[in-house]
C-alpha cells in the first residue's frame, strides 16, 4: 500500500510540473508540435527561402535592351588555314594563310585568300578579297544548272552536271562552294587526285563561271576622287593659294 501511494504522489508530481510548464508559455503557442524553425535552429542551419526569385530577372527571357544585329549580306566560310614561314636575314617570319568562300545563297560567290601575321586580319583581307571576285550564277527554276561542265586547274579537274531532283551530291570544297551559291540539284566530283582545297575551290567557280551574268557593282563607301600627288593636292587645303587664270596670248 505505501508503494502504490507512492506512485501516485510521483505521477501527481509530474502532472503538476507539466501544467505549470504549459502555463508559463504566452497564450497562442502550439507546444505539441515543434516548429521548422526550431527543427532547422537545432541543426545549427538558417531558413532560406529557395523559391523566391527576384521578378523580371528569369533566365533565358529576353532583354529588352538587347538589341539584334541585322543578318550579313554574305555568308562565310573558311575552307583552309595554312602557318606560312618565310625565312628573312634575321631568322623566321611566320604569318597565316586564310582562304575563303563568301555566297549569299542566291547566286553569288567569291572565292579570297589573304596574309597576315594575325588570324583575325587574314579573315579580313581573305572577306574583302572575296567581296571584290563575286560572280552571280543564272540558275533554273529548281535551282541548278542548265548543262553538264567541267573545269580544271593546275592539277584539280572536277566535272558539275544537274540530276533532276536528287540534291547536292558533291563533296570537298566544291560542296561549299555550291551550297553558298544556293545551287541545288547538282553531282559534282572530282577527277584527279589532287587533296588542294584552295585549286578544287578555284575549279568549281571556273566551271560555273560558264553560267555568269554580268551583275550590279556592290555598294562601296565613297571614295576619295580628288588628285593624289606626292604632297596631295595642295589647292583643296583651308587657306591655300588659288591657281592663276591661264591668260591667252593674243590679248
Amino acid at each position: 500500500m505505501e508503494e502504490h501511494n507512492k506512485e501516485q504522489e510521483v505521477v501527481e508530481n509530474t502532472d503538476a510540473s507539466d501544467s505549470q510548464d504549459t502555463s508559463s508559455q504566452p497564450a497562442g503557442v502550439d507546444t505539441t508540435t515543434p516548429s521548422a524553425n526550431t527543427e532547422r535552429g537545432a541543426r545549427g542551419g538558417a531558413r532560406r527561402n529557395f523559391g523566391s526569385k527576384k521578378p523580371g530577372f528569369r533566365k533565358g527571357s529576353p532583354s529588352r535592351f538587347r538589341s539584334e544585329r541585322p543578318k550579313p549580306e554574305f555568308e562565310q566560310k573558311i575552307i583552309n588555314i595554312s602557318r606560312v614561314t618565310r625565312v628573312v636575314k634575321g631568322g623566321r617570319r611566320l604569318s597565316f594563310r586564310v582562304d575563303m568562300v563568301i555566297g549569299d545563297n542566291k547566286g553569288r560567290v567569291g572565292l579570297g585568300s589573304g596574309k597576315a601575321t594575325d588570324t583575325s586580319l587574314a579573315i579580313q583581307k581573305a572577306f574583302a578579297q572575296a567581296r571584290k571576285h563575286l560572280i552571280k550564277i543564272k540558275r533554273t527554276e529548281n535551282n541548278s544548272i542548265p548543262f553538264a561542265v567541267d573545269a580544271k586547274v593546275t592539277s584539280s579537274r572536277i566535272e558539275m552536271m544537274p540530276n533532276h531532283g536528287r540534291g547536292l551530291v558533291a563533296g570537298s570544297t566544291m560542296r561549299t562552294v555550291l551550297e553558298l551559291a544556293g545551287i541545288t540539284d547538282v553531282s559534282a566530283r572530282v577527277h584527279s587526285r589532287s587533296k588542294n582545297k584552295l585549286n578544287n575551290a578555284k575549279a568549281a567557280l571556273k566551271a560555273l563561271k560558264v553560267f555568269s551574268v554580268p551583275m550590279e557593282p556592290l555598294k562601296d563607301e565613297p571614295k576619295d576622287t580628288r588628285q593624289k600627288g606626292r604632297f596631295g593636292n595642295r589647292s583643296d587645303r583651308p587657306g591655300a593659294r588659288k591657281p592663276r587664270a591661264s591668260v591667252s596670248s593674243n590679248q
